[in-house]
């Protein structure tokens, strides 16, 4: 169910924290910071976010366009990934919390900045706080918020092998460590760069009588921190080979798979007979 929305590591830390709030708070949600800060997976946006709006606490919700939005009223051209500015940007936040409805104010800041203090193109002309930015008055709104840590991006090559006796298929399931745990895929060789399938079989060990059916890719598939490109060589064998689970092609969709496998239009690898 949660396949093709990314992060699922947040699939995992519902599903903790609800065993945690069955073994912990007898079933009963928390309603408190404290409380909620506890919950698997649960962090201070999170917990300022269910806080305020759910149960009225008075907790300021500071995201993306929330520090935005601080940082531009305010002036602030130090990093806004540094501690120090974000220790002070959550003070600033709390400290213009509206307590007497802190639903209606964290949702208004966060919509302020998702729709009008945006990162390109800022419509100051529309902003109620336009009369006391300072970044505004002196001219830098393009300019702030500004960032000091360049995360570094990670380029990747995976080189699947969708290998068929006619009616089944192989697939691995990820392990923990790395993007997509849990989800499943093709046998796969990661590698500098993209690889021929006849490399691509050799990696894997596979030999014997192999019909080479189709080579696809490369793909793009971009995350937050990584690019991937993504080859995907079909091959059809008398007996399948020992790299991971066999099972029925048809019973693909029954398997969640990294949406990055979809590009390669499942259908047509192994015929339009087989429905996957």
């Amino acid at each position: 169910l949660w396949e093709g929305l990314g992060y699922y590591s947040r699939a995992r830390n519902l599903h903790a924290a609800a065993k945690q709030v069955v073994a912990e708070f007898n079933g009963q949600f928390p309603d408190s910071y404290e409380a909620l800060r506890s919950l698997k997976g649960v962090g201070p946006y999170t917990a300022a976010a269910v806080g305020s709006i759910a149960f009225g606490l008075p907790v300021a919700c500071v995201d993306g366009n929330v520090t935005r939005v601080l940082a531009r009223f305010h002036g602030i051209t130090s990093p806004v990934d540094e501690n120090s500015t974000i220790k002070a940007i959550h003070a600033m936040a709390q400290e213009a919390l509206d307590t007497s409805s802190p639903s209606t104010h964290n949702q208004a800041m966060m919509e302020l900045g998702a729709t009008v203090c945006v990162p390109k193109g800022a419509k100051c002309g529309a902003c109620p706080l336009q009369n006391h930015c300072a970044a505004l008055r002196m001219g830098i709104v393009e300019e702030i918020p500004v960032k000091g840590k360049r995360v570094k991006v990670r380029e990747r090559c995976f080189n699947y092998l969708a290998i068929t006796d006619g009616k089944h298929t192989v697939i691995q399931r990820r392990a923990e460590g790395d993007i997509w745990q849990g989800l499943y895929e093709f046998p796969m060789v990661e590698s500098d760069r993209p690889m021929q399938p006849d490399a691509v079989l050799s990696t894997l060990g596979v030999a014997g009588h192999i019909l080479v059916k189709g080579h696809h890719g490369p793909v793009k598939h971009i995350l937050t921190h990584q690019r991937i490109l993504a080859t995907c060589t079909v091959a059809e064998v008398a007996h399948l080979p020992d790299l991971g689970m066999a099972i029925e092609t048809n019973s693909l969709p029954n398997f969640a798979l990294p949406r990055l496998l979809h590009r390669f239009e499942l259908k047509k690898l192994f015929g339009e007979k087989e429905n996957v």
